[in-house]
Order: structure tokens, then sequence, then C-alpha cells
């Protein structure tokens, strides 16, 4: 999912950063059960938002997303 976010954005994001995005898609999407495909797209389209407005570090893009409401 966030490899097809990526190419959609145009973002050019290395294999570090689409892994370390990819691990907080996969849990974030776990723990608040997101299985829609249409609330997929939107998770990964805010990781990939939030990572490129700074918000690089692992543990503070979970906090951020796991807490957005």
């Amino acid at each position: 999912m966030i490899l097809s976010q990526v190419f959609q954005t145009q973002t050019t994001l290395n294999d570090d950063e689409v892994a370390l995005c990819q691990r907080v898609f996969d849990h974030v999407a776990l723990v608040k059960k997101i299985t829609a495909d249409a609330e997929r797209q939107d998770l990964a389209s805010r990781i990939i938002q939030s990572y490129q407005h700074g918000v690089k570090d692992e543990d503070s893009l979970l906090r951020l997303l796991i807490d957005f409401r």
C-alpha cells in the first residue's frame, strides 16, 4: 500500500524510508483495525505526508497516527 502511494504522489523515498513507512502503516492498520481500501489509502497518504513534513521518527509517526482521531 505504501509503495503504491509513493508512486501516486511521485515521492522519492529510498528503500529504508519506504520500509519505515510500511512498518508504520502495518502497525497502525492493525491497531486501528483498518481494512477498507479507502481508509487504507488515506492512512498511507497521511503517513507519507507526515514523513515529508518532517515526522521521520518511527515512534513519532506511530504516536501521531494512532492518536489521530
